[in-house]
């Protein structure tokens, strides 16, 4: 079964996306932040990493950058999910290396979408 961290600090927001992957029958992880997330991916890489981009500690954009520049995680799939919502923000974040950006609030469909394109590769 697929796997996804959801990166989110913002409970609501966090809880919408874990009911949409639940309900899609993927495993969900969750981080609170870009520090948390990297400390869960060393014990365990997901599928798919869905993260914010604006964050405490680390914001989604270095998170990606550093999950694609290691070798060992390289490979995971990144959907950067973010309220910030420019042209130069969706630029920026497929530049770390996001195979996706959505920007907040998403349509399900979209989300779903999205999620379920990159787990099949």
């Amino acid at each position: 079964m697929a796997t996804v961290l959801v990166v989110e600090d913002s409970p609501t927001q966090r809880e919408i996306i874990i009911q949409l992957l639940q309900r899609s029958g993927l495993q969900v992880t969750v981080a609170h932040d870009g520090v948390e997330a990297l400390e869960q991916i060393q014990v365990s890489c997901p599928s798919i990493v869905v993260l914010d981009v604006v964050m405490p500690r680390m914001n989604g954009y270095e998170l990606c950058r550093k999950l694609k520049t290691d070798p060992k995680t390289q490979n995971v799939r990144v959907i950067m999910c973010s309220t910030k919502g420019e042209e130069f923000d969706r630029h920026w974040g497929m530049k770390q290396g996001a195979d996706a950006y959505i920007v907040k609030p998403f349509q399900s469909n979209e989300f779903l979408g999205t999620v379920k394109q990159l787990l099949q590769g």
